[in-house]
């Protein structure tokens, strides 16, 4: 379930207690790609993953804004320090979490979260707030990762098929 797409009663009468977030940045990937590159394939892997699970998943919109700084030379570049990054995303689980989801994957596109992303699902984790679990896509494609490069040919390739 799209949680964009979704009524409250909707989300009220779900039986899952796992969210996923799609989590990413909007900045530059040189003159071919687009400034959404990191949402549209965080997008794209979250969805299917939610395709794949055989049980029902609440999927939210996108955390399009990261921590990016080091691109802020380029035109359209958006970015928020690591505190205010942290912080967005653990209300946001939190969120998620008193309406029941206690189960929270964020999907990860783009490297500058990495570091926040596991900081703060270790300390939603712990406090008990809600098991929070990043995955970085990235990390995950094996011999290919040699290809990746920051709009490199695996994530120039990724973002074209979506």
């Amino acid at each position: 379930m799209h949680l964009m797409d979704a009524t409250w009663s909707d989300v009220r009468d779900c039986e899952t207690d796992l969210a996923v977030v799609p989590v990413g940045s909007t900045e530059q990937h040189g003159p071919h790609a687009p400034l959404g590159t990191d949402v549209l394939t965080a997008e794209a892997v979250a969805d299917a993953g939610c395709e794949q699970f055989d049980r029902e998943v609440v999927r939210t919109p996108a955390i399009p804004v990261g921590v990016a700084e080091e691109h802020r030379q380029f035109p359209g570049t958006m970015w928020v320090s690591a505190d205010t990054f942290r912080s967005y995303v653990g209300e946001s689980v939190r969120s998620l979490a008193s309406h029941g989801f206690g189960r929270v994957v964020l999907v990860n596109g783009h490297g500058g979260n990495v570091d926040a992303l596991r900081e703060v699902g270790a300390r939603l984790t712990r406090d008990g707030d809600a098991y929070a679990v990043p995955f970085t896509w990235f990390d995950a494609v094996g011999d290919h990762s040699s290809d990746m490069g920051h709009g490199g040919p695996l994530e120039t390739a990724l973002v074209r098929c979506v």
